[in-house]
């Protein structure tokens, strides 16, 4: 516990840490880009005017900042340090979480072996999900499809007691119609809620894409551009790719960066992953064929409800809705084949 206590806290610094990354580069790289701009402004009009003189070291010192501009732009988006403020929140979010389960763990008496291996994957399965490490380990970036974020150890198989199969004592909350109501909920989430997320994260992850490569580009452009000012035969176009392009790329810049679309596609990927927990959670309830070994019923509809943000009867309502959907297309389908 103290040493989840410690991880939670090393988290919160270093996303603090990184989102001031994020703030910093953002102002330095649109500082230098505008001045870039304004000073290749000022060498064209010198080079229009006849002034010779101050058009070398103008060129030199605008063409060195975009050049600098652009090493700037590929090293932010490489790393993407907005989307790393929110994997560390997400990591001090999902470490206190397990924090609190080993308090009720030690409050109710008796901790086992297993109750601290279990606690042990789980901070295990964080790290692997949200490492700090830059270097080696850092999460794929732009990955070539989006999945959702996985932060849980894989469930221990359960084995039965064999003294134990074929006694039913109770029904531990559990009856047909709340299986039922479990399944459809399932389906839900897989049919609806994490295909959206999982959507959505694709989007933003192409915008990210094309920002990303975008930004760059510009400022390279500009940087040449800048290097001709003054040519007399590519003076005219030079200046206006050195002043236009400059601007542009702090445009694409700000809205990459500002707009904090990293984040963006790592919120939407987080959400699907709680979805999928929730699918994995009560996938494997209705899975235990043992009553006795699931999870107590009334209680488990009523933490699947409050992590969707329903009522018990808004839940109960989703299932029956999905239900009837169901029942209409399989309808629809026999009058159709």
């Amino acid at each position: 516990m103290e040493a989840v206590a410690d991880r939670v806290e090393m988290h919160r610094n270093i996303g603090e840490q990184r989102n001031n990354w994020n703030c910093l580069f953002l102002t330095s790289i649109n500082t230098i880009t505008l001045s870039a701009a304004t000073i290749a402004g000022i060498a064209a009009t010198s080079a229009v005017g006849g002034l010779r003189s101050p058009i070398l070291s103008l060129k030199l010192a605008s063409t060195l900042m975009y050049l600098t501009a652009t090493g700037m732009l590929i090293i932010m988006n490489k790393i993407q340090p907005s989307q790393l403020a929110e994997e560390q929140r997400n990591a001090a979010r999902l470490l206190k979480q397990i924090h609190g389960e080993i308090e009720t763990i030690i409050s109710c008496g008796n901790p086992t072996v297993s109750d601290v291996n279990e606690a042990m994957e789980k901070v295990l399965a964080v790290d692997r999900a949200y490492p700090l490490p830059l270097l080696g380990v850092m999460l794929e970036r732009f990955p070539s499809m989006v999945e959702p974020a996985v932060w849980w150890p894989q469930p221990r198989r359960r084995t039965a007691n064999s003294k134990e199969l074929g006694v039913k004592l109770d029904c531990n909350g559990w009856n047909r119609g709340l299986e039922e109501e479990m399944r459809e909920v399932v389906g839900v989430l897989k049919r609806k809620d994490k295909a959206d997320y999982l959507r959505l994260g694709g989007k933003a992850l192409k915008l990210n894409q094309i920002l990303a490569i975008t930004g760059p580009l510009l400022t390279g452009l500009a940087a040449v551009g800048t290097a001709f000012i003054g040519s007399p035969f590519h003076g005219s176009w030079a200046a206006g790719l050195g002043v236009v392009a400059g601007a542009l790329a702090s445009i694409v810049n700000t809205v990459e960066h500002g707009g904090q679309v990293g984040m963006v596609f790592e919120m939407y990927r987080s959400n699907a992953g709680f979805l999928k927990l929730m699918e994995e959670s009560i996938e494997s309830n209705l899975n235990e064929s043992e009553l006795g070994r699931r999870e107590n019923g009334e209680l488990f509809e009523m933490k699947v409800a409050l992590q969707l943000g329903r009522s018990l009867s808004e839940l109960r309502e989703l299932a029956a809705s999905s239900a009837r959907k169901g029942e209409m297309g399989e309808e629809f389908a026999s009058k159709l084949f």
